[in-house]
């Protein structure tokens, strides 16, 4: 299954769907966001003052993520304004065109992991599992977008650059 899901044409047309499904549900969320405005310091300052009410248990069940966000994101809130909706957009977007594919799965997973971690359920499940998907077919997901013409113009960038780097000297020998 995992060699289909890699390298199957007819599985890259079928990961064409799951990308558009999950890429539109986050631009949608994304847009709505930045269109309507948006302050996390509600959501935050809920998911810090009740930590064992959302997790439904007597202790917070990510206590190093309650710290994290009782003392980074709350205090840098307008970064956290400016960085989940356009995030949240710039994922949607990636997955939709098929352009740096998994790298837009892996930090729509990252997102539902954060969001999952504050206390929100809702869909954030299933986009992870969409996401697995996506990140277990590798390039096989973009097959079918704009990562056909973009990965391998990055791996041609790459390999000029490392060409480019200056051998490493011998080191010298150690006289004793």
């Amino acid at each position: 299954m995992g060699n289909w899901l890699r390298t199957n044409r007819i599985a890259a047309a079928l990961l064409v769907a799951v990308r558009f499904y999950l890429g539109w549900k986050w631009v949608e969320a994304g847009w709505h966001k930045i269109a309507d405005g948006f302050n996390a310091a509600g959501f935050l300052n809920k998911a810090i003052k009740n930590p064992v009410l959302e997790t439904g248990t007597e202790n917070a069940m990510y206590p190093n993520y309650v710290a994290f966000l009782k003392h980074f994101a709350l205090p840098n809130v307008k970064l956290f304004n400016f960085l989940i909706p356009w995030g949240e957009f710039l994922v949607g977007l990636g997955l939709i065109l098929g352009g740096l594919t998994l790298t837009a799965a892996f930090f729509g997973m990252l997102m539902n992991f954060m969001f999952l971690m504050a206390g929100t359920v809702s869909s954030n499940p299933w986009m992870i599992l969409f996401g697995i998907i996506i990140l277990l077919a590798g390039p096989n997901a973009g097959k079918f977008g704009l990562d056909y013409y973009l990965l391998p113009a990055l791996k041609r960038a790459y390999r000029r650059t490392v060409k480019r780097q200056p051998p490493t000297p011998p080191a010298a020998p150690v006289n004793g």
